[in-house]
């Protein structure tokens, strides 16, 4: 079978790597062309355009790259009218799949949808287009089967893809000595993926840690940026870079600055106390309050339904106010086994084991 697939983030290359995994072992004349990263890549899959030339985050860059936005989307459905693909697979990233999913039904083309858009958060509307134009929704968080059932559309719960990633996950025998690091002395910070929220984010991240002198603060930096950005926003700052090595990070980290994204249920399901932080530009952040719908923004609060993990947004994304907050999750036990005990909660409601090969399965039998 011939699969197209598209993913614009580094958390759909990841949950997209584990996808095509599985889907080879399932179908050994598997063709896969693809819009993702090195991770599905090294899956199997060719990539056709990779998600560091595709990541325009918020409104006013959207708007700025608006040219490229609409070239990549045109050049996307030329190449899928030349691959012929027996189906398309969409990952999340709903501003440009779905418009390709509705070309994909113009042209008879079957298509899967892995990983439902975050329309029970902003822009529900969109269900109206995903009901229309998407054959098969496929959904990894507990809550977005009633979510739909409510817009009399069935979906397939298959569970979340991380909790195989990380359960079977051992940090590297040599890791600790390659990079000079001890347990419980590795505060570590994950400042996202995209150029534009590091530089805001990070140096308050920076400045956040600074008096804890007894640990050693330790940048997940992502595999699509270069780490001379990151050493032009340290300047003279004694901090580690380690460039995609996050779960081995996280393997041996006492806490963790996280930017809100899929990064902070990896965090969680490590088992690792965590402060989200996460500041917008001005007009994105004023337009994303009047727009969005749900209590928080960190999946692990969103998945637990309450705020189990504190949330340092916009304002409160100061350097000492995350000091303080650090603080409490470095050395206050009761704190500590308190976030323990609920991340026992959120691997159990996540579904448990094989996500990725009950998804692979239910698409193979709808080719």
């Amino acid at each position: 079978m011939k699969y197209y697939i598209i993913a614009g983030e580094a958390s759909g290359d990841l949950h997209g790597s584990n996808l095509i995994k599985e889907l080879v072992k399932l179908d050994s004349q598997a063709v896969i062309k693809a819009w993702g990263g090195d991770l599905m890549q090294n899956a199997g899959a060719e990539i056709i355009k990779h998600y560091r030339d595709l990541a325009f985050m918020g409104f006013t860059e959207v708007v700025m790259n608006l040219n490229t936005i609409l070239k990549n989307i045109s050049f996307c459905k030329q190449d899928i009218l030349k691959f012929k693909p027996d189906l398309i697979i969409l990952i999340d990233y709903p501003g440009f799949n779905l418009r390709i999913a509705e070309f994909a039904k113009k042209n008879n083309i079957k298509v899967v949808y892995y990983i439902s858009p975050q329309i029970w958060a902003w822009k529900e509307s969109r269900i109206v287009k995903i009901k229309k134009n998407v054959d098969e929704m496929l959904v990894i968080l507990p809550f977005e089967k009633e979510f739909y059932a409510k817009h009399n559309m069935k979906v397939h719960f298959v569970g979340h893809p991380l909790i195989d990633a990380i359960q079977h996950f051992t940090v590297k025998q040599n890791f600790k000595t390659a990079y000079n690091l001890n347990d419980n002395l590795v505060i570590a910070l994950l400042p996202g993926s995209r150029k534009q929220e590091i530089k805001k984010i990070l140096p308050i991240m920076l400045d956040a840690t600074y008096s804890f002198i007894d640990f050693q603060i330790v940048i997940a930096a992502a595999p699509s940026v270069e780490i001379q950005f990151y050493k032009n926003i340290l300047g003279n700052r004694k901090v580690t870079i380690i460039q995609n090595e996050t779960y081995n990070i996280l393997g041996i980290a006492t806490a963790a600055l996280v930017t809100s994204g899929t990064a902070t249920l990896e965090t969680a399901l490590f088992g690792v106390p965590q402060i989200v932080c996460y500041k917008g530009g001005a007009i994105s952040y004023w337009l994303a309050k009047q727009l969005i719908k749900v209590k928080y923004i960190s999946l692990v609060n969103l998945i637990l339904d309450k705020p189990v993990v504190k949330e340092m947004i916009q304002d409160k994304c100061n350097a000492k106010d995350i000091h303080l907050q650090l603080a409490q999750i470095i050395y206050d036990r009761k704190k500590i086994e308190e976030l323990k005990t609920q991340m026992v909660q959120l691997k159990e409601l996540l579904g448990g084991k094989g996500a990725s090969q009950k998804a692979a399965k239910l698409i193979y039998s709808i080719c």
